[in-house]
């Protein structure tokens, strides 16, 4: 370990780096070879929300994008978790991109739709699955460098993004011998170009490579073998890594994940509301509420890397974003019992005092129905978005009017809008709040 400190440092020199301007990595031997070569430290996230009401946001990237996972993710947590912000999104994946392609259709395919805002997730195949070349970095770099500058053009900002880590040798790789630890460091030579790029023209930076590469070690130890936090192919994750990554950009927006607090008064029976959540009634022991603001809700087996649950076990999703917090004031008793929806539990009062909170001990609630209609229509929308893009634009009817078919398919794809919104609708509920003897 002292030799690979010594050559991360004397690499850091070479670039004109000093030690500081390295992210530490775990001491675990795992990560020796990723120190050596120097992972530049990522700008901090925003402390604040980037977006603006209004806001139409592009998620641009390759096929892991084109699987509409992370992207639906985003989609979904915007219109129910922020929905004052009236955030519009499109999804713009494609199998197979690297970042020149994407560069030469973003006008037709992008920019026409006038968005303020975009992420930008390549490197996965611009990294060819093979050891990193100097021309491999050459030809990244001038391409991201060309989006992010056409973009700006536009009065767009942009969230640049890295791609993931690989877990294992795609099948579709060269057969040359390369090793996982060969295509990740070529990965981390793309990251940290992002990070380069990031900083020189003054965007954001969304970091999946670390997080997918850390957690899937991790959690690899933690799980066996077979859990594949980058997907059982090595590349295309399932829904815990596209959980990690929706967190990373969700996270680069400088969103702060206040969902709302309800405060009960346990000596009056009274209660407040804030955020989007507003009081029906109130008396000994039931607080009925309206919320016009969703928690995120998520589900399934904390040890499976098909599970949104899982990958919101890996990352802080839910304390950094999902904060629905029930308070009580003045407690007449040690304990309470909370019962909300069909679930019950029974809490401390001095923790009920600090304030608890719902979205992380309740995973089934009053909610998740009315989120899982919104987020079946936010995925027949974005499934829409590939079939307007993929087939028609680049298909026989974009090659004959491509005006006309701009026009056509947005009237159809606005009835998948119309469905979203009709889905999110306020919810109402109600919490007990009883004592235990």
């Amino acid at each position: 370990m002292k030799t690979t400190r010594l050559l991360m440092l004397s690499l850091a020199a070479a670039w004109g780096l000093r030690a500081a301007d390295l992210q530490t990595l775990p001491e675990d031997p795992y990560f020796a070879p990723f120190k050596a070569l120097g992972v530049l430290k990522a700008p901090p996230p925003p402390s604040k929300p980037i977006l603006r009401p209004g806001d139409r946001l592009a998620v641009c990237g390759d096929s892991i994008t084109e699987q509409k996972m992370y992207s639906r993710i985003i989609e979904t947590y915007l219109t129910v978790c922020e929905p004052e912000l009236g955030i519009r999104v499109r999804q713009f994946g494609w199998s197979g991109e690297k970042a020149p392609g994407f560069l030469r259709r973003m006008t037709n395919d992008v920019l026409r739709f006038h968005p303020t805002i975009a992420t930008i997730c390549y490197g996965m195949n611009d990294h060819l699955y093979r050891p990193y070349t100097e021309e491999i970095g050459r030809v990244y770099r001038q391409s991201s460098l060309a989006i992010i500058r056409a973009f700006k053009a536009h009065g767009v900002r942009v969230i640049q993004g890295a791609a993931g880590a690989v877990g294992k040798v795609p099948p579709w790789a060269p057969k040359i011998g390369s090793t996982m630890t060969d295509l990740n460091l070529g990965l981390l030579h793309l990251r940290n170009i992002d990070v380069e790029l990031a900083r020189q023209e003054h965007v954001g930076f969304a970091d999946v490579f670390l997080p997918l590469l850390l957690e899937g070690y991790y959690a690899k130890k933690k799980w066996g073998p077979d859990y594949m936090l980058s997907g059982k192919d090595g590349v295309h994750p399932g829904w815990a890594g596209h959980l990690v990554m929706a967190y990373v950009f969700l996270k680069a927006m400088g969103l702060q994940g206040d969902l709302g607090t309800i405060v009960y008064d346990a000596s009056e029976g009274t209660a407040q509301a804030r955020g989007g959540h507003r009081v029906v009634s109130a008396e000994k022991g039931r607080v009925v509420l309206e919320s016009r603001r969703y928690p995120f809700c998520a589900s399934g087996p904390t040890d499976k890397d098909s599970s949104l649950l899982s990958g919101m076990r890996l990352v802080p999703f839910t304390e950094e974003l999902n904060r629905l917090i029930l308070i009580v004031r003045r407690p007449q008793t040690c304990r309470y019992k909370v019962a909300w929806g069909e679930t019950a539990k029974i809490y401390p009062a001095k923790a009920l005092q600090r304030g608890v909170n719902l979205a992380a001990d309740f995973e089934i609630n009053p909610f998740c129905e009315p989120f899982k209609r919104v987020d079946q229509a936010v995925a027949k929308k974005q499934a829409y978005e590939t079939r307007q893009i993929k087939t028609l634009f680049h298909g026989p009817e974009g090659q004959a009017d491509m005006e006309m078919t701009a026009e056509l398919t947005e009237k159809a794809r606005a009835r998948f809008v119309a469905a979203i919104r009709r889905a999110f609708k306020p919810v109402r509920h109600t919490i007990f709040i009883t004592p235990v003897d």
